[in-house]
């Protein structure tokens, strides 16, 4: 029995072979199957008109061929030549973003003589990058524009930071007084309000650190970008000592507020703007709806000390109050002029007012603008600050910035404020009083703006 058993495994090892042999020559016929196809299509193309000059350039097709004149090859040589450099040439151009530095190269060539002299030859310690850095400030305070401006890596992270309306921390703030570090406010559904530091609570150490030896500065950075993992503070609330332990984790910082004042018995909604951040439309339509769910018969925003932000967020803002088709602001660039429009099915038809003062600057402007010319609400308090052009921000590859006016924009009825600002329909200066105050009552530009909306 075992001797069969071992015919039959030698048989049917040698019908695996006679099989795996039949495959190879199968694989071998297919290959040369198709080693002829493209010898006739080849051939195929040879005898087109494209072929023909392609084998004329390059002769590469000529299989018969086996020597080539002086004026072939060098025709040859020299087209391939150009096809490199043409190629190269686009490589380059798209990597550059379309920029010609064989140009720019020319137009830099006494900056880099300077940039080269100084490092070369100058007597004594040369900070490179203070050189650039310097260089381009001056390059910059050159276009002779206030609003065009260079910013530094640590100038251009608290701007985005700022303007982003979003940072990694913890969602405090935080004041630094003669003999203390205070909690200033802490901010909704963050790492510092789930854990329960509370405003007024003195920060004594961080990670062992000492916070007051630190500084209000240092100590925020250090919480923000240096920390590791989980952040012991130790806070002092009244006598009792508390520590916590937190980690880090993405803030939405709150630009837009909003309150409910009675006045000549009808109920106003009160909304302000800190900045017009990339978050503060959303903000600003969530705090409008919860107004709106309480009945508000008439709102009042407020935009005083609001120096900007996004044209786009403001753009958004004014569209969930004006008609639609309603111009909200125009742009200007040369001899053209394009016009924004509200394009949402969303309306108010309550009276509206707007506050603003010296510092209201920018989309606190247009938004001033439209609620006057082309909502006809009002504007109470103070000559706004007079800025009537649009920037465009550029980040560098090292992480700076550099932001550059591209265009001017103007109110809905064609006017340019730049250096002008927008008059208020209702003129009202504040009261000393409510500096010394800061209550509400004592606000007379509030109370003013509540009168006109409640009549």
């Amino acid at each position: 029995m075992k001797a069969k058993e071992k015919d039959k495994k030698i048989t049917n090892k040698d019908k695996i072979l006679e099989l795996k042999k039949s495959i190879k020559e199968e694989k071998k016929k297919i290959k040369k199957e198709k080693k002829s196809i493209r010898k006739i299509r080849k051939e195929e193309f040879k005898k087109t008109k494209l072929g023909k000059f392609v084998n004329k350039v390059f002769f590469f097709f000529n299989d018969e061929k086996d020597s080539y004149s002086f004026s072939e090859l060098f025709g040859a040589t020299l087209i391939s030549l150009i096809l490199g450099f043409f190629v190269c040439f686009c490589v380059f151009t798209i990597l550059s973003g379309g920029r010609n530095y064989f140009k720019m190269s020319k137009q830099l060539d006494k900056f880099y003589d300077v940039y080269d002299v100084l490092v070369d030859n100058y007597n004594g310690n040369i900070d490179k990058d203070k050189l650039i850095e310097s260089a381009i400030n001056g390059m910059v305070q050159s276009v002779g524009d206030v609003y065009t401006s260079y910013s530094d890596i640590n100038n251009t992270d608290s701007f985005n930071e700022l303007v982003n309306g979003t940072y990694e921390g913890i969602g405090c703030t935080i004041r630094q007084e003669e003999d203390k570090i205070s909690v200033v406010e802490v901010y909704d559904d963050t790492p510092a309000s789930k854990v329960g530091i509370k405003s007024g609570d003195i920060v004594k150490t961080v990670d062992g650190n000492d916070a007051l030896g630190m500084g209000a500065t240092e100590l925020a950075n250090y919480i923000k970008n240096e920390a590791k993992g989980k952040i012991k503070i130790t806070i002092l609330r009244g006598e009792e000592e508390l520590s916590f332990e937190l980690e880090r984790g993405k803030v939405e910082i709150p630009s837009v507020t909003s309150k409910i004042y009675e006045k000549n018995g009808k109920k106003v909604g009160y909304i302000d703007i800190d900045i017009f951040s990339s978050v503060a439309n959303k903000q600003f339509e969530s705090k409008l709806k919860e107004l709106e769910n309480k009945k508000i018969d008439s709102l009042v925003i407020d935009v005083r000390d609001n120096n900007g932000g996004y044209l786009s967020v403001v753009t958004d803002i004014v569209g969930n109050l004006l008609p639609k088709g309603e111009v909200i602001y125009k742009v200007q660039r040369g001899k053209k002029t394009r016009v924004t429009k509200d394009k949402t099915n969303t309306k108010r038809e309550y009276p509206i007012a707007v506050i603003t003062n010296s510092g209201s600057a920018s989309a606190s402007e247009i938004l001033a603008a439209a609620i006057k010319e082309s909502y006809h609400g009002y504007v109470v308090g103070t000559k706004t600050y007079g800025k009537g052009t649009v920037q465009q921000v550029k980040q560098l590859s090292d992480g700076s910035m550099v932001k550059y006016t591209i265009e001017n924009w103007l109110t809905p009825l064609g006017n340019w404020i730049n250096d002008k600002g927008i008059e208020p329909t209702d003129e009202v200066i504040i009261d000393e009083k409510y500096y010394e105050t800061l209550s509400s009552e004592d606000d007379n530009q509030l109370q003013k703006a509540l009168e006109l909306v409640s009549k």
